[in-house]
Parts: structure tokens; sequence; C-alpha cells
């Protein structure tokens, strides 16, 4: 469906078998950029092609498998506090909704509570805004105890605020204790009380999930395997890169938060060691600061990693755009977007190119600085794989320490703790002792030194 520019013109055609489908109106309710704006948020947007913007919304409706009546732009001048979108654009869309006999608009932004319920009255319609959505496609998608926790305790965070006197019920008081009681409580205070009691038992079970998780994190640490995670905006091809990497069958689709609970997989490495990458939610403009909140348990997964692979859909118009927001997201978790010796930008999706495109890409990643490089990858047909985990394999490495060493071989202690707290790359049985090579974190390689008698491993 062609998106459609609604600026005041109510008899502009509408789209072929919207009437025949329609349920569900999207609507794209973006601020015109003023030439020379210094506002953050509009230069961001800028950034931004209104149409990507408003089929990703579509997107974002078509995975929970709302039938899309119509999809349409209202540009905005200026924020209106009661219904966020001028009271003209309000009346022509409320005749549009008529029409087409839509139950659900979306909006692309985010409403107040009062801005949401001034709108559902004057549509006659459910309102649903982009966070609102977001979280619906999550509380969908989520399969383990965690990720549904996390869903619920951010949808009742969302709900609470949404518990303006939108209906009558909301106004009834209920009768206080006792027979000198006096008025009592409405029903929207009790509500607001029944919220709160669900989400305090929420934050109290998440906590032993946490603690659970902290618990499985430690025992992967007393394993010398270090962890590599995945980043990148929604429908990136984080999990068919994930399934490449891995040979696993992460569910991968062409569409937006297919992945929402966290896996963790072995990652062979080319010569010989081995990894664990950990495959994450996507992130997306404006991802609701409740659930980047509420995910950050799931997130601690990209916040213990040795390596940050962000993952880019190089094929897509806004490819800059969805960089900056993956950027924001990482900042909100503390992590630093340019740390080069982390993270690893990964120029997915390099198939969908014709030759003398994929020799610009090439071109332009030769010309990046030596500590941020770019890989440019297929995750579909395998291009360029076999050279992202070689700078898998390098990056982990430069972090790590290779000595040798010369242990008893009757010292079963000792070379138990070897296997527990070092990669033994190397080990040869001569004479009744066992001549090794390890490799170790920093934090481990004065133990070792010490204790074996070890020295720095050079290379033949």
């Amino acid at each position: 469906m062609e998106p459609r520019n609604f600026d005041g013109d109510a008899d502009r055609p509408r789209s072929a078998g919207a009437t025949q489908t329609g349920r569900v109106l999207v609507i794209g309710p973006y601020l015109r950029v003023r030439a020379g704006s210094a506002d953050v948020q509009s230069v961001t947007h800028a950034l931004r092609d209104t149409e990507a913007r408003l089929d990703e919304a579509a997107g974002l409706a078509r995975a929970i498998d709302l039938v899309i009546a119509d999809a349409i732009v209202a540009p905005v001048s200026q924020i209106r506090p009661a219904t966020y979108i001028g009271k003209g654009k309000v009346e022509e869309i409320a005749g549009l909704i008529k029409n087409l006999e839509v139950e659900l608009v979306v909006m692309d932004c985010a409403l107040s509570p009062i801005q949401q319920r001034n709108l559902e009255k004057e549509w006659h319609a459910k309102v649903l805004d982009r966070t609102g959505l977001i979280l619906e496609i999550f509380g969908r998608r989520a399969k383990t105890r965690e990720g549904s926790l996390q869903v619920e305790l951010a949808h009742l965070n969302y709900q609470r605020s949404r518990l303006v006197r939108s209906w009558t019920h909301l106004e009834r008081q209920r009768g206080g204790f006792g027979f000198m009681g006096g008025p009592g409580e409405t029903q929207i205070e009790a509500d607001r009380r029944l919220i709160q009691e669900r989400i305090s038992k929420l934050e109290s079970e998440l906590k032993k999930v946490q603690a659970t998780r902290r618990l499985h994190r430690a025992g992967r640490q007393r394993v010398p395997y270090r962890v590599v995670a995945l980043v990148g905006y929604t429908n990136a091809g984080k999990s068919t890169l994930f399934n490449r990497l891995t040979r696993a069958d992460v569910q991968a689709a062409d569409m937006l938060f297919a992945t929402l609970d966290p896996t963790l997989r072995a990652l062979n490495l080319p010569h010989g060691g081995k990894a664990m990458l950990s495959d994450t939610v996507g992130f997306i403009s404006n991802l609701p600061t409740q659930l980047v909140a509420a995910f950050r348990a799931t997130l601690e997964e990209v916040l213990e990693a040795d390596v940050i692979l962000h993952v880019r859909d190089i094929s897509h118009e806004d490819a800059e755009a969805q960089q900056s927001d993956v950027d924001a997201v990482l900042r909100q978790l503390g992590i630093n977007p340019d740390d080069s010796g982390r993270i690893i930008e990964v120029w997915n999706k390099i198939d969908r190119f014709d030759p003398e495109q994929r020799e610009e890409l090439l071109n332009i990643a030769a010309r990046r600085p030596e500590d941020h490089p770019a890989m440019l990858v297929s995750a579909v047909s395998g291009e360029g794989v076999d050279a992202l985990l070689a700078a898998i394999e390098q990056r982990l490495a430069a972090k790590r320490t290779t000595l040798d060493l010369s242990i008893d071989a009757a010292d079963g202690a000792g070379i138990s703790w070897l296997h527990r707290n070092a990669e033994v790359l190397s080990k040869e049985l001569h004479d009744g002792r066992f001549d090794m090579t390890v490799r170790v974190d920093e934090t481990k390689r004065d133990i070792v030194v010490n204790r074996f008698d070890a020295v720095p491993h050079l290379p033949a």
C-alpha cells in the first residue's frame, strides 16, 4: 500500500481496496523540519525518509496481524497539547475513519494520556501510539518467563499513566472500611493501587530471575569462553547471521521484532577456539524508555560482552538513521558506540547490491580508519562470514595473552585449573611433563605466570 500525505485534501482518492479491508488506519504525524532548526529531535527525524518511517509504522502493525485500511502522513507544524495534531486535521481524519469503518488508529508518535483520550473521543475509535503498539508486539512475542515478566512490567507502567477518567466507571467511589469510614477511594485510585501491587510483585519476581541469570553468567565465566553479542536495528538480519555463524535454527523472518527473547549458542572460531554468541532483541527508533529499562536484564548479555557486533542492513534507505538510533540505545545502556576495541560494524545484506554497487561499498569500507573497520557480509549467502569470524577472533585475542608453560603430568589439580580458567591452545606430553600453550585474560595472567612459571608465547 502506498502511503498518502494527508495534508488537508479530504477528497484525495484512497488506496484501492481500503474500504473493503479497512480496520486499522496508520497515521504518521511527523513534524515539519524548519530550515535552520536546532531542535535535536527535528534534526534526527530529518535523517529519515518520511515514507520509510510510515512504512516502518505499518510494518509494526502488520507484526501483530492487524489489517491496514490505509497509511497516511499528516504533517504537523506544531504539536498541540490537547490532540497532538491540529483541530482541522482531527476533523478531516474523523471523516476518513468513518468512511473506512476503522476501529483502531495507530499514531506513529508518543501520545500523552490526555492526547490519546481526546483523539478517541473525537474519532470514536481506539487510538494506539507507537509505544503502545511496540508493547503489544512484545507482549505477543515474549516466550520465556523472563521476557513475559519484563513485557508485563513495561506494559503496566505504561498503562498506569493512561488511567485518566475516560470512562465513567473510573469516577465511581468505593465505600470506606468501618462504619465511620470516609467516602472511600475512587475506582481510578483502586485501579492504580492494584496496578502498583502487581508492579511490585513483578519487580520482585524479576529480581529472582536476574539472580538466576547472574549465576548462569558466573558459570560461563568459569569456562574460558568469551561472549560476542549481536545488536542492531530490528530486521537488520541479526537472527539470520546468528544462524549462519552458529548453525542454529533461531526464528528469522522478514518481520519487525521477529526475535525477542535472548539466545546463546557456541561460536566456533577459525583456529579452534570457542566463544558464546548472543542474539538480542532488535532496537528501533523511539524505542520506549519503559522497554529499555525493563529489558535491561536481558541486555546485560550486551553489557557483559567482550565483542559487540553492530549488524546494519546496509541496503536500507534509512541505514544511517538506523545506525544513529542503535547508537542512542547503546549509550542509554552505558556502552560507548565509538569503542573500536569492542564494537565491530557489520554491513549485512550486501547480496542485494549489484556488482557495481558492491564495489562502491567496498571502496567506502576501505576508506574507513583502521580502528573502525566495516565487515561486509551476506547472512543469506554466507559471503564475508569467514572474514568476520577472523576479525572476531583477532579482537578477542587482542584482549588476552598467550603463554607457554611446562607442567608435571602428575599435577592434576594444576592441569584442571588451566582448563577451567584458560583457553588451552596446545598440549603435548614429553618425558612426564605437559608442554602447554594457553591463552588467558589479562586479569589472570600474573596468576598463571607465578604459579606455572609461564613465559610469553613466541610464534614459530
